[in-house]
Formats: structure tokens, sequence, C-alpha cells
């Protein structure tokens, strides 16, 4: 996205925002894959990627991310 400099600060809050009411074990377990894919060839990153996104949908957060979801509300975070 491009954004011309007077609007930079509203949109760099508005994406921290976005952020801030994401599940922390979300972003914290993104955040990880991210850093450790950049290591790792194309093949190598897309499969453990698939690895961690399996594995993170046994968290607690991710119910409540899918029930909000169905429910058309706005979830409430375990782990905020």
């Amino acid at each position: 996205m491009v954004v011309s400099s007077e609007k930079l600060d509203a949109e760099v809050k508005s994406l921290a925002d976005a952020i801030i009411r994401k599940s922390s074990v979300a972003v914290t377990t993104g955040k990880k894959m991210f850093y450790k894919q950049i290591e790792m060839g194309m093949e190598a990153a897309y499969e453990y990627a698939a690895e961690v996104m399996a594995c993170n949908m046994m968290a607690e957060d991710v119910g409540e991310g899918i029930d909000a979801f169905m429910q058309k509300r706005p979830p409430h975070w375990k782990n905020k």
C-alpha cells in the first residue's frame, strides 16, 4: 500500500491497531515463523509453514477466532 506523507501516521496507526486486535499467540507464532523462513529455500519454507500452521490449530485462541467469525462477533482472546 502506498499513502501520501500526510496520511502516513494515520495509516501506520491503523495497521498497528489491526495487529493489536489479533491473538497474541497468532502474532507471536507468525513472527517466529517468518524469521525462520527467511533462511530457508522456498520448498522448505512452505513445508515449515504448513507444519507450524497445523500445530497452531491446537491453540485455544484458534477455536475462539473461528467461533467469533461464525457468530459474527469480535473475538475474546484468552491469551492476550
